[in-house]
């Protein structure tokens, strides 16, 4: 048995606002909030990347919980904006951290990432072969930005979040659901040489890539029908959940996925507003923010699902206890 025992933000210091587009590409402050409900997102710095981030995550979680982590023994981060494809970001976490005897390992599933972390964390303590795991979700979406991309390049945000996941003498993980649907990788992508993907022609240019279009209709499509299947899995009606907190990858998806469930939309808290589509960060933050409004609190019972590249889902419920 496992439980969440520490949590942690961190966001950019550099605000970046609509606006900033309109100068550089065809586009507006309504007609970005009107499709994606984004205000503001954080870029990092020229030398700000995922591991920095995650380091600043992890130092946050220790200001707001006291934990020490020097016995920390396996570290996950979850990330599609990587530092370098070599060493992973977990070890640069390791390192930075000062961390002695832990394990290493990058989670590279897009905005679906931090819940597979999450699987991973709570498996690997309940099976006791670790004691002490932490979870981070960060990215350096900007550094992978086409901002030619009218259509994309308003979405992204940098940011990071973290956990820490240990034994309980009580279950807190209460269920686990994941999927996965390659058929649309084509959609959401980003590639440095391959040149196809399921033997269509893609663009390797480093840079995200994305069909909006596609990806948005799956994602309300599919993922209220998970939620369900995840509810009903646990033996649990949507009236037990006390927070739905999804992937913020547009405020329209998330008012969707509310009205399909007919699930009081306020109840499911956001980053994207605020801090746009920052992947695999996307729901620490929104949980953070809920936080900081009055909203989520200890003993609430919360259910997470992140969605995204792959195509892919993970969901999880758990009883929140910070």
């Amino acid at each position: 048995m496992s439980k969440i025992t520490a949590f942690g933000t961190y966001t950019p210091e550099i605000i970046i606002d609509n606006n900033y587009f309109e100068k550089i590409i065809d586009t507006s402050d309504d007609w970005i909030v009107s499709r994606t409900g984004i205000k503001t997102r954080r870029f990092s710095k020229e030398e700000e990347f995922a591991s920095d981030m995650s380091v600043k995550a992890v130092k946050n979680l220790q200001e707001n919980s006291g934990v020490t982590i020097s016995d920390v023994d396996f570290i996950i981060v979850c990330t599609t904006s990587p530092d370098h494809p070599m060493p992973n970001v977990a070890s640069r976490v390791q390192c930075r951290l000062g961390i002695q005897n832990a394990g290493c390992n990058d989670v590279y599933a897009a905005c679906a990432g931090f819940i597979y972390g999450l699987h991973l964390a709570h498996g690997l303590v309940t099976a006791g072969i670790n004691k002490k795991v932490l979870v981070i979700g960060a990215e350096a979406l900007s550094k992978f930005t086409d901002f030619e991309d009218r259509n994309s390049c308003i979405l992204f945000g940098d940011a990071a979040g973290a956990v820490l996941v240990e034994p309980s003498e009580e279950e807190h993980f209460i269920a686990f659901n994941s999927g996965t649907y390659g058929d649309f990788g084509h959609d959401l992508y980003l590639s440095f040489k391959k040149d196809n993907i399921n033997g269509l022609e893609i663009i390797p240019n480093g840079k995200i890539i994305q069909n909006g279009k596609s990806v948005f209709k799956w994602a309300v499509s599919n993922i209220p029908i998970k939620i369900k299947e995840l509810v009903q899995k646990a033996g649990l009606t949507l009236d037990d959940i006390d927070y739905i907190i999804p992937h913020s990858a547009n405020l329209r998806i998330v008012e969707a996925i509310a009205k399909n469930l007919d699930y009081p939309v306020e109840k499911i808290p956001e980053s994207i507003t605020e801090f746009g589509n920052t992947s695999s960060a996307s729901i620490p933050l929104a949980i953070a923010k809920s936080q900081r409004n009055g909203g989520v609190k200890s003993g609430d019972t919360i259910l997470m699902v992140g969605f995204g590249g792959g195509l892919t889902f993970a969901g999880v419920i758990v009883k929140w206890s910070l």
